[in-house]
């Protein structure tokens, strides 16, 4: 049954082997240099966190689950490299707008290091902050998006300083600015072209692929930059091309029919005499968020090494038929490197239950409906689930009706309901013994589904869950030696009806509802939100001015234990006030007048007036998440 349990929630098919069952039902996180060592546990780590008044939400990122993804991804295209004979070398970039958090880039660039791994800019500020981070010789730093003449002078300035910068051209505009400004500084830059492919790929991302695509040159703006460049005297300065294929790209087939276009521009861009030596291929690799190893839109059918094998095969097979030097490769692969390092981990608040375990007998002069209810229990079976579901809500509603008519009272229809919720209850325990429940059934049960309200805000923390229902594994982790017993959605702490998580990740496919346990008084229940390293960082906004969360970085040391090694404080009620224009100490001040007039018209005594007000200091200055009371006070 345990094994059973785990798999309910399809952590053995996304979870890469980094995620293991403890004996006692905790979910713990494993350790990828030293796999068979005992796994440390979530819960044990969020219990340490709390002892050190750090609280949920929280993010945690793994240093070690970092690691590991860098290093896979560079140890995979080296073992292609050298089982195809290619004759270049693999230089690959994280771009900085994945994720764009000082602890993470720093990381990366510290992993990434014997790999003379680099940076993509695609803004001024991403520029500006890679630039100051010492990137191993050789390593690229690509400079992509819309440039100014300020961006591309630090472009050009920073290879003085020995930082191999390559300005991408995205369009025709921009290329007058290189050239002015290399004339201007009397240097000469190094350049690339970003071309759109015709390609167009599939997946939730498939805008930013084809000739429809919003950045790059068209065939005809390609030639004619050749033609200003050569007149400049600086076609020399052109070495890289840039042909992005997409991002989570679900299919190898779109892959491999991107990446052959690509190669037929960049052999064609050779025969016109342009020193090109660096394919950079974009974006493209996706991850497997749901498991299922399909082509959809939250998974991909092809692993790490089938990709970088299809790059290097179709690569090579190119470029030996025209007879041109294998180029060096390049992939801006963000979301498979920082996907997996990051988990939002929070507590359960508090839950409400659709249904009931305990009967409620109607009073003797309750409406004959109230019986007629209860009485359906008597002929409930597997061949009448779905009349006995048709009676429940037929009854109910009616019911509602006559409270809202005036002929019934208030606490004959709160009887009514608690009645309908203990139908409903012994409805959904006989489907779940049931095989081949009809799907008409399935889907009008799920609108009785439980509602779990967790501590976090869906739009800060998650909000491609949001805007793209984007597909993030969750589960819980602790009582996994425990069946769960409840169904249920996930609703956040914002008051929007958009809050809510409504499709999971589970071990059979995707479902609409969470198998979670039944909360117990006096004990935390954490779950935990998986794969949420890349993107969810820097896109969530304030919704309700719930802010970022705290924040923590652990690792495994030497010994295979896990320690905090970095730590960053969630934004406070005051900051997120700043944010939005609003100067704390003023609304501290505003409100200390309003108080005060509460003393001066008897409203409020003294004493009142203090507590008030340093519960208000203390709030301003607080968490804009849900605090437990031993937290707050005290």
């Amino acid at each position: 049954m345990p094994d059973k349990v785990f798999q309910t929630y399809g952590i053995h098919r996304w979870g890469a082997g980094m995620f293991a069952r403890m004996e006692n039902g905790d979910l713990g996180i494993v350790n990828p240099a030293r796999p068979d060592a005992p796994p440390a546990s979530l819960p044990e780590l969020l219990n340490n966190l709390d002892a050190r008044g750090v609280q949920t939400p929280v993010l945690v990122r793994v240093g070690a689950f970092l690691r590991r993804q860098l290093e896979s991804l560079n140890n995979a295209f080296a073992q292609a490299i050298a089982a195809n004979g290619y004759q270049a070398p693999y230089r690959g970039v994280f771009p900085i707008k994945v994720n764009q958090q000082a602890e993470v880039i720093d990381r990366i660039v510290d992993y990434g290091r014997p790999y003379t791994f680099g940076l993509e800019a695609g803004s001024k500020p991403e520029l500006i902050l890679a630039l100051s981070r010492d990137l191993p010789k050789d390593a690229l730093l690509i400079c992509n998006g819309i440039k100014d003449a300020e961006f591309i002078r630090l472009g050009i300035l920073a290879r003085k300083a020995g930082i191999n910068c390559v300005l991408v051209i995205e369009s025709p505009a921009e290329a007058d600015t290189v050239i002015a400004e290399a004339k201007r500084l009397g240097e000469k830059p190094a350049l690339g072209v970003r071309i759109k492919l015709t390609r167009r790929v599939t997946g939730n991302w498939s805008d930013s692929s084809g000739d429809r695509s919003t950045f790059g040159l068209t065939t005809k703006e390609v030639v004619d930059l050749i033609d200003k460049l050569r007149a400049e005297n600086m076609l020399d300065c052109l070495v890289l091309q840039h042909s992005h294929l997409g991002s989570q790209v679900p299919q190898m087939m779109d892959i491999r029919q991107a990446v052959d276009e690509a190669c037929r521009f960049y052999t064609e861009l050779r025969r016109l005499g342009v020193p090109l030596t660096y394919l950079d291929l974009g974006g493209g690799l996706g991850i497997d968020y749901t498991g299922e190893a399909r082509a959809t839109d939250n998974s991909v059918n092809y692993t790490l090494e089938e990709y970088c094998t299809n790059i290097v095969e179709a690569v090579k097979y190119q470029m030996d038929e025209a007879e041109v030097p294998h180029p060096t490769l390049v992939t801006e692969s963000g979301r498979a490197i920082v996907a997996y390092s990051s988990m939002l981990l929070s507590d359960i608040l508090e839950a409400s239950y659709f249904d009931r375990s305990a009967p409620t007998t109607p009073e003797d002069d309750d409406h004959h409906m109230l019986s007629d209810m209860a009485a359906i229990v008597g002929y409930l079976s597997p061949r009448r689930v779905q009349e006995c579901l048709n009676d429940a809500e037929y009854y109910r509603e009616e019911l509602r009706a006559l409270f809202r008519r005036g002929v019934i009272g208030i606490e004959e229809v709160a009887r009514a309901e608690q009645i309908f919720l203990y139908v409903v209850g012994r409805i959904k325990d006989l489907v779940a013994q049931t095989p081949d429940v009809p799907q008409e059934v399935l889907e009008e049960l799920s609108a009785h589904r439980d509602i779990y309200r967790a501590n976090f805000s869906l739009f800060q923390s998650l909000p491609d869950v949001w805007a793209i229902n984007q597909l993030l594994p969750i589960a819980p982790l602790q009582r996994l030696n425990e069946t769960p017993g409840r169904r249920a959605v996930l609703s956040d702490i914002t008051c929007d009806s958009d809050g809510k998580i409504e499709q999971f990740v589970l071990g059979d496919g995707i479902g609409n509802a969470l198998p979670i346990h039944e909360l117990r008084p006096k004990e935390r229940y954490f779950i935990g939100i998986f794969l949420v390293g890349a993107y969810q960082e820097t896109l969530g906004d304030l919704h309700n001015l719930f802010g970022d969360t705290n924040v923590v970085t652990v690792d495994f040391n030497d010994d295979g234990v896990l320690e905090l090694q970095h730590e960053v404080e969630g934004d406070t009620v005051a900051e997120v006030m700043a944010y939005v224009e609003y100067e704390p100490k003023q609304c501290l001040d505003a409100f200390k007048r309003i108080v005060e007039r509460g003393v001066r018209n008897g409203t409020l005594n003294p004493s009142q007036r203090r507590m008030l007000m340093e519960t208000y200091r203390h709030a301003i200055n607080g968490y804009t998440y849900y605090e437990h009371e031993e937290h707050t006070h005290g």
